[in-house]
């Protein structure tokens, strides 16, 4: 099994720290509003990877977070006049429902941020003891340049390094990058005790002081948005590893954004579609299946037409199981009606897989007009044709897989088509030695005239 590695910008052979094992921590939601399809993408494709490895044989722990302490939790606590706990619980309720819509499994642990704080203060003490950390005020801060490897992660240079999100340029700093461990009390906001007076953990070291009670100083696999690349994952790494001096995680593996027409989607900016909303909408299974249908580290845009086509494919896939199902076939069988479905599709003419997948755009297809008149006149069809059968959809892989099929086969025997196109001339058919000449049960004629009549 091979995984992308954030880390190295390269596919990798996935070995466990300990054999049979997968160790696996996710970066969760920050609770302070409605989940939305952006939260769905992550939560499906962690979903899909901690099931798959389980299908695998691998024992898994799967870590995911809930962020419930932080500025905005605060801000709208405040504007509603209510305790900030009372919002975080109000919708961490929200987006465990919506993710069991989802069909997302619950992960083996999901702590919350205000559960772990002596876990943070224990380690924000080690970064002080280890010069990592500073103190200021009762603020304590990370200090950046005391972490060399800063930025191998994101790839960034440190002298190139602006201040990062969620860092307010703060003139007490010695460096402006520097990020904050330990924010000091403030009126109106929760505090918890610690060695620098009260006051709340900053944003970065929950992940760290989480994942590392929970999986250990080092563990397989570090997951979340590729928006959390920089600055989150990348401060995690400092704070992990300026205490441990060990990898904080082997493996570190993001999802690309779903954008909402050119900006990703996002609630600081307002152009969200809750996860609620689009299920009122969308069958949830077909949300899932559109998400599942582009690779987890690409850009997917939102569209509803594109959903409602997962929709069908669905619909399509539940005939065969249903079909399946009534032919008394038990789970995870193939039915003895089915089983010799196989070797006739691989075995069945072309042109037959060519009229069955085209069926719906027959009339549409220009290239298929092209060789229905080119039948009519005997006349062989340009080779270039018979890449792509039409370009309207599925007909695509079967037309176009047979004649590369046939092409390996020229080239291996030294063939050329296009010499004997010509040589055959507009209007001739294939001369019966170029049947004799062809290797294989298909000759590259024989195959061509399969795909195109």
């Amino acid at each position: 099994m091979r995984v992308f590695n954030t880390m190295t910008r390269t596919k990798e052979e996935l070995v466990p720290i300990t054999p049979g094992e997968i160790r696996m921590y996710s970066c969760g939601v920050t609770v302070y509003d409605l989940s939305h399809v952006g939260h769905a993408k992550m939560m499906i494709v962690f979903d899909v990877i901690a099931r798959y490895l389980r299908f695998a044989g691998y024992r898994v722990t799967f870590v995911r977070n809930f962020t419930d302490i932080e500025d905005k939790i605060i801000r709208r606590a405040n504007e509603e006049g209510v305790p900030a706990r009372e919002i975080s619980e109000r919708y961490i309720a929200a987006f465990r429902d919506d993710i069991a819509a989802l069909g997302v499994q619950a992960p083996e642990v999901e702590p919350k941020a205000t559960d772990h704080v002596p876990e943070m203060i224990a380690l924000i003490e080690r970064l002080v003891s280890g010069g990592y950390a500073y103190v200021v005020d009762g603020d304590v801060y990370f200090e950046v340049r005391r972490f060399p490897a800063y930025g191998k992660l994101s790839g960034k240079n440190l002298d190139e390094l602006l201040a990062g999100a969620r860092v307010d340029v703060d003139e007490r700093k010695r460096d402006p990058r520097d990020f904050a461990l330990w924010k000091a009390a403030k009126p109106d906001e929760p505090a918890w005790p610690s060695p620098w007076g009260p006051g709340r953990p900053g944003w970065h070291i929950e992940c760290s002081a989480m994942a590392m009670r929970y999986l250990g100083e080092s563990f397989d696999i570090h997951g979340g948005g590729e928006d959390l690349i920089f600055p989150h994952h990348e401060c995690e790494i400092a704070q992990a590893e300026a205490v441990t001096h060990k990898p904080f995680a082997r493996y570190w593996v993001h999802n690309g954004f779903v954008n909402m027409g050119k900006d990703k989607m996002s609630k600081s900016l307002g152009n969200t579609l809750t996860i609620r909303d689009i299920v009122k909408r969308h069958d949830p299974e077909a949300l899932r299946l559109w998400i599942l249908g582009t690779h987890y580290r690409h850009l997917l845009e939102w569209s509803d037409e594109r959903v409602e086509e997962a929709a069908r494919a669905l619909a399509r896939l539940t005939r065969v199981v249903d079909d399946a199902a009534s032919l008394g076939a038990p789970a995870a069988a193939v039915p003895a009606a089915f089983a010799g479905f196989a070797a006739r599709w691989t075995t069945t003419s072309t042109r037959r897989r060519r009229s069955a997948c085209c069926s719906n755009s027959r009339a549409r297809c220009p290239t298929r007009a092209t060789a229905a008149s080119a039948r009519s006149r005997r006349a062989p069809i340009s080779w270039r044709a018979s890449v792509s059968w039409c370009g309207w959809g599925a007909c695509s892989a079967c037309c176009g897989a047979a004649s590369r099929r046939a092409g390996r086969r020229r080239r291996s025997s030294g063939s050329s088509p296009s010499a004997r196109t010509r040589a055959h001339g507009a209007t001739g058919a294939a001369p019966t030695s170029c049947a004799r000449k062809s290797s294989g049960s298909a000759g590259w004629w024989r195959t061509r005239r399969a795909v195109h009549g």
